[in-house]
């Protein structure tokens, strides 16, 4: 279950490439990050409950805020709420 919303997410995120801005590119990608490694470590560890693989996600965004201007942070936000309403 884990990965087939890893892969819905990452999809989603890929079909948006064509018309993506310059700041939705960066977010996707950053995104796309701390989704793949929020699935391995799910994976790794045998849990399959979509909303502790969701949590992680967030966990990871909210450890890595510094990485980010406050702009930068709000963009990736914007997208990681967006996607999770979309699928």
């Amino acid at each position: 279950m884990i990965i087939e919303y890893e892969e819905k997410l990452l999809e989603t995120i890929d079909s948006r490439i064509q018309e993506a801005s310059d700041d939705e590119l960066f977010a996707g990608g950053y995104l796309r990050g701390h989704i793949s490694l929020s699935a391995a470590s799910c994976e790794e560890e045998g849990v399959v409950d979509l909303s502790v693989f969701k949590t992680r996600i967030q966990d990871s965004l909210d450890a890595a805020k510094s990485e980010l201007s406050p702009a930068d942070r709000l963009i990736v936000n914007d997208l990681w709420t967006e996607l999770q309403a979309t699928i």
